[in-house]
């Protein structure tokens, strides 16, 4: 059964600093990892890569490919260049979603902490583009339909990243307690076999489909930043 709370294994004070080792921060960990080998056996693999395609070569263009294609059409052409990022992002929530297929890990974004993190950057972002791309028009944006609407539109902004993040953070904190509760309140016999349908459709079916949510919402704020309508 997955524990509800959110353990604390040490605490590393640098300065007036404090930070938690938490087991959102080893389960990341052991994701990341993952990533990292998985980047680094297609830069070996890369240098191998053919002219015509086959095996892992074209399973690994047909993802490019795809994504691509995803990025285009959620944030438009001029903003491919920001697919590498949301590739790594889609690729972590994905593993971070399915990960609590497996007993006893608490998945990264059932800490409310990490789906914020990533929705803030994501706003960031869209306002970075949205000034790089169209300047004052953007920033004039703010002060419409007359400035005092200014604290009302900045609020606005900062209520995207709550409203990104809460949705992400809680379908899977809801599907991780309602596994948990099965665990514990059904008997051994009965435990051993309806959890694994539930794995199946939470961690699995509607993590992948949380992960494909959060990316699309995210290309689209960024689509809408540099939009001139």
């Amino acid at each position: 059964m997955l524990d509800f709370d959110l353990n604390v294994h040490r605490v590393i004070t640098i300065g007036s600093i404090d930070i938690w080792i938490t087991d959102t921060t080893f389960s990341m960990a052991g994701i990341m990892l993952i990533l990292i080998i998985f980047a680094v056996v297609v830069r070996i693999k890369l240098s191998k890569f053919k002219e015509i395609p086959t095996g892992f070569q074209n399973f690994v263009e047909l993802i490019v490919e795809m994504f691509e294609n995803f990025v285009a059409g959620s944030a438009g052409a001029k903003l491919s260049w920001v697919g590498g990022w949301f590739f790594t992002v889609f690729s972590f929530l994905l593993l971070s979603n399915m990960s609590g297929v497996v007993w006893f890990v608490r998945p990264p974004t059932a800490d409310w902490t990490v789906p914020l993190s990533l929705a803030i950057i994501t706003v960031v972002l869209m306002q970075a583009v949205g000034v790089w791309y169209r300047g004052w028009d953007y920033i004039s944006k703010f002060f419409k339909p007359f400035f005092l609407f200014l604290p009302i539109n900045i609020l606005g902004e900062l209520s995207r990243p709550i409203s990104l993040s809460f949705r992400l953070f809680g379908n899977v904190l809801g599907g991780m307690i309602l596994v948990s509760l099965v665990y514990a309140l059904t008997p051994t016999v009965v435990a051993m076999f309806l959890p694994v349908v539930l794995h199946a459709y939470f961690d699995v079916i509607s993590g992948a489909m949380q992960a494909f949510v959060f990316t699309v919402l995210s290309l689209t704020y960024l689509g809408l930043a540099v939009s001139e309508d």
